[in-house]
């Protein structure tokens, strides 16, 4: 454990987590950076649950606490399961600044003419680019219950489009890794390259972290929204670039724009109520707004910008332990780690305060 102070059941087997817990705690005056007692105590129940892999903090830019509590190491890619829709919205706000896609108004309809016949229903010609990143393209889920059928079958992108619309295009939101998927597609015919190798030269490479080949579809297309591979240091990066606004080491990887309408709720949970931009979700915890990824068995990747604060969480990605143990690393977060970083940022305040005003007077 690092500890500076002072410096496959489909992801979509269950729906998204409920709202954190709010916990108010008081300032410790003497800390800095993170609580030393918050952070043993995340570390402590974080040793209590089986199926947890890793936890990394970091605050201020800097990593200051990580943990590997079982599976590979920290800097071994691993399967994120949807988290990988976070990663899978920044290429495609990349497509978009290099003119591979003309914007999120976009219709999709035209990458797929071959499997929309004039049989098809008209509505799915209003089908755009910012309805598959929101969950909002009416399409009938391919999810849940849905998903094994999906998966099973010998086209992937053709079963998704010509799923039944079971509400207008951009006026409900339900959750479907297919929506995804149809992304990833639509990547591949744009940028004339597999979504595997445009996310080397737009995120690999730019930030220094590797992204290894993930699973395909039958027809060679990678797996949109699910089973990314990535190790928890790398997904810190992730995190850290998009805290600071598409900026990361100095060099610009994203446009700041596409980071906030990233940010931006566009629809909200019918699970938990959290709201939803461009492949994240948002919330609070502790009065503080919380942008984060959610994989299938506990996998997250929090930013919450207004305390500086980046948080990596990876689990068992194939066994999920239900909602007690998604439920118990939410608890973690809002209950030890939001909490040691409030602690952190009112004892930086207290320092500066104190530096400003000299040695005390004799």
């Amino acid at each position: 454990m690092l500890l500076a102070i002072g410096c496959t059941p489909s992801d979509d087997a269950a729906e998204e987590p409920d709202e954190p817990a709010e916990v108010a705690e008081p300032v410790d005056p003497y800390v800095r950076g993170l609580s030393t007692a918050h952070m043993e105590e995340a570390r402590a129940r974080g040793e209590a649950l089986p199926r947890l892999h890793s936890m990394v903090v970091a605050r201020h830019g800097e990593v200051l606490f990580e943990e590997r509590f079982g599976g590979p190491s920290l800097n071994t890619p691993v399967n994120v399961k949807s988290v990988s829709k976070s990663l899978l919205s920044a290429l495609v706000g990349a497509a978009i600044e290099q003119d591979y896609l003309r914007g999120t108004d976009q219709a999709i309809a035209p990458f797929f003419e071959d499997y929309l016949g004039p049989e098809a229903d008209p509505r799915k010609q209003d089908i755009t680019v910012a309805h598959l990143l929101t969950m909002q393209s009416g399409l009938e889920r391919t999810s849940g219950g849905n998903y094994g059928a999906w998966v099973s079958s010998p086209n992937w992108a053709r079963y998704k489009i010509t799923r039944p619309l079971q509400a207008d295009p951009g006026t409900a939101r339900s959750y479907s890794t297919g929506n995804s998927h149809l992304l990833s597609a639509v990547l591949t015919q744009a940028t004339g390259q597999s979504t595997w190798a445009f996310a080397q030269s737009v995120l690999a490479e730019p930030l220094g972290i590797r992204l290894p080949q993930w699973p395909a579809d039958p027809q060679g297309i990678y797996f949109g929204g699910n089973d990314m591979m990535i190790s928890p240091r790398d997904l810190v990066r992730i995190g850290e670039l998009y805290r600071k606004g598409g900026y990361l080491d100095g060099q610009r990887i994203l446009p700041q724009d596409w980071v906030r309408a990233s940010f931006r709720p566009r629809a909200t949970s019918r699970w938990s109520g959290a709201g939803y931009g461009y492949g994240w979700f948002i919330s609070h915890i502790e009065d503080h707004i919380a942008y984060y990824g959610w994989g299938y068995g506990g996998q997250y990747l929090y930013v919450l910008p207004g305390l500086e604060l980046t948080i990596v969480i990876t689990s068992d990605p194939y066994n999920s332990g239900g909602r007690g143990h998604r439920s118990d690393l939410q608890q973690i977060v809002a209950e030890e780690i939001v909490p040691a970083a409030i602690k952190g940022a009112d004892a930086d305040a207290v320092a500066a305060q104190e530096e400003s005003a000299g040695p005390p007077s004799s």
